[in-house]
């Protein structure tokens, strides 16, 4: 079969950017190696959606992705905002990273101590950890339906004539003189253009294409408490002095912190981790004490890691037809809508031009000044 794209991977990067090429008129065949789309990160994901970001070209993807997902019924937005807990060390940074915010025409508010603490009591001073300062709080910021939106796109891309291809592995891809021969695990496939959306396998992808893309997978743990008596709302809060995360789940609370050294393609729930994640959360947080885990409720998923924690977006340097999507460093969900038309006007105007997204080109790495993203969790 013969097309003008062949999109790999079926989670929501790869959804978006299909539906926004079909909307373009392209042939679109949408590869995807689980039995069914949204099976990797996309179904695994936090679900939150941030613009509290120290990089602009960060800011304005998730603040134009919240912008579409808030006219999307299917994304289910709910703007319980995000919460971070500042220390002294990182107060400075922070609040230029908030100024930079507000230029862009983001909404963010600074909080004292007092104010932070309007939905809940946390330990400025805790064992262990650095003083808390202040906090700052988005009230945009929020949760969505991940699987809802990467569903509605790739039901839009199908009404628009693309194919999606589920439990067909990308083998290899093998430059021609008009795109590229794409051998999966279903037969042959020729296109113009080969988009790697393959999240933590993206990586792979560009090795059974003879190309180095710098991803590389890294597990998370999502912990889940056992039903809460009387649930109450509240922001998804971050600690920054020690990365410990919390937000409420129906009647539940999720939490986690990730751990710098599981890499790799590691399966399963390390539960060896629920103590260093419990020793800090505790320390800031008593209350959490009183919840009981659901060890059956808790999950794992993959975050896909580039050396600077930024995506590598568009045209691969020196690889006629090969554009790239891929390396959100746990940010996909939250930007994926406006990647999606990025990528769309790369393929079809041969450069993204809603954004300028040169800061996250394949090109950076060769720049030894290339910024890194501060706001990483």
């Amino acid at each position: 079969m013969q097309y003008d794209v062949v999109v790999v991977g079926a989670g929501i990067i790869g959804a978006a950017c299909a539906y926004r090429l079909a909307e373009r008129g392209l042939r679109i065949a949408v590869l995807e190696q689980a039995p069914a789309p949204a099976m990797g990160s996309t179904g695994k994901s936090a679900a939150g959606v941030r613009v509290q970001f120290t990089e602009a070209t960060n800011i304005l993807l998730s603040w134009y992705s919240i912008q579409e997902y808030q006219q999307m019924p299917e994304a289910a937005y709910r703007p319980i905002g995000y919460l971070f807990l500042v220390p002294d060390s990182q107060w400075e940074q922070h609040l230029a990273g908030v100024e930079l915010q507000r230029s862009l025409g983001v909404p963010v508010e600074v909080r004292d101590l007092e104010a932070a603490q309007e939905w809940f009591d946390f330990m400025p001073l805790a064992a262990g950890l650095e003083p808390t300062l202040g906090a700052t709080y988005g009230p945009a910021d929020g949760i969505v339906d991940p699987h809802g939106i990467c569903m509605a796109y790739l039901r839009r891309a199908r009404e628009l004539g693309a194919v999606v291809l589920t439990e067909t592995e990308f083998c290899s891809a093998e430059p021609t003189k008009a795109g590229w021969k794409v051998q999966t695990s279903q037969g042959l496939l020729e296109t113009r253009i080969v988009l790697n959306a393959a999240g933590a396998w993206a990586g792979e992808v560009g090795r059974r294409a003879g190309l180095d893309i710098p991803i590389q997978p890294a597990r998370r743990m999502v912990f889940c408490t056992a039903p809460i008596p009387h649930p109450a709302w509240h922001p998804l809060t971050i600690d920054l002095s020690s990365g410990f995360w919390f937000r409420p789940e129906h009647d539940r609370l999720i939490f986690g912190r990730s751990n710098p050294d599981d890499l790799g393609f590691s399966e399963g729930m390390d539960w060896s981790w629920l103590e260093p994640t419990l020793e800090v959360g505790l320390a800031r947080f008593p209350w959490l004490e009183q919840f009981q885990l659901d060890h059956k409720a808790s999950w794992w998923g993959y975050y896909e890691v580039t050396p600077d924690h930024n995506p590598i977006l568009g045209r691969m340097p020196g690889v006629e037809g090969w554009v790239n999507a891929c390396g959100f460093s746990g940010h996909g969900v939250q930007q994926a809508a406006m990647v999606g038309r990025l990528m769309a006007e790369e393929v079809v105007e041969g450069r993204a031009c809603s954004l300028n997204i040169d800061a996250l080109r394949y090109e950076r790495f060769a720049d030894a000044k290339n910024t890194v993203e501060k706001n990483i969790v």
